[in-house]
């Protein structure tokens, strides 16, 4: 049938109908985060997933980082980060599993670490909270160092134990009871 309006419905019609839609908004949204992973080459699958982040300071004002890592990351140089930083981080502050890959000097370490040290918010006399296994003394004495800079000024504290019998003398002998 013929729809009968005059000029002014008309143009009110016109108008409801150039307005954007929720969902048009989020496709355009899905769309923009779609070509920002591209662009850094980030592959990522999975359902219900974070959107990747642009900046460190996005770690502040989105996740509520500690500042004083935040100061940190950029005392010791990370100004943007890296492919791998800018969605794992997210991921798993998000509280979500992870499997990642990425080449070595890409970021990796500071990616787990950062979630590690925001998820634990602040230091408590509670014995050990967190435990980082690596297949060699090497990776682990480089998650150390990196850990170390990274929480300085925050109060933890990071160890790391290669051999138990130093471990039990470093933390006494009872604890193997108390960790």
């Amino acid at each position: 049938g013929i729809k009968w309006m005059s000029s002014l419905e008309a143009k009110l019609e016109e108008a409801k109908e150039k307005k954007p839609t929720a969902e048009k908004l989020e496709r355009l949204r899905r769309e923009k985060i779609n070509r920002f992973r591209n662009q850094h080459r980030i592959n990522i699958q999975g359902t219900d997933l974070p959107d990747p982040i642009a900046t460190f300071e996005q770690l502040q004002e989105e996740y509520k980082v500690h500042p004083k890592v935040l100061e940190n990351i950029h005392a010791a140089g990370f100004h943007v980060p890296t492919p791998i930083q800018m969605q794992a981080i997210p991921v798993m502050l998000h509280g979500r599993e992870l499997l990642a890959s990425a080449p070595t000097g890409s970021g990796k370490t500071l990616a787990f670490c950062i979630p590690l040290l925001t998820h634990l918010k602040q230091p408590r006399n509670k014995g050990f909270r967190a435990v980082i296994i690596s297949p060699t003394r090497e990776l682990a004495s480089q998650t150390h160092r990196e850990l170390v800079k990274l929480a300085e000024g925050t109060g933890f504290r990071i160890h790391m134990i290669h051999k138990a019998a130093e471990a039990a003398k470093k933390f006494g002998p009872k604890s193997s009871k108390k960790f």
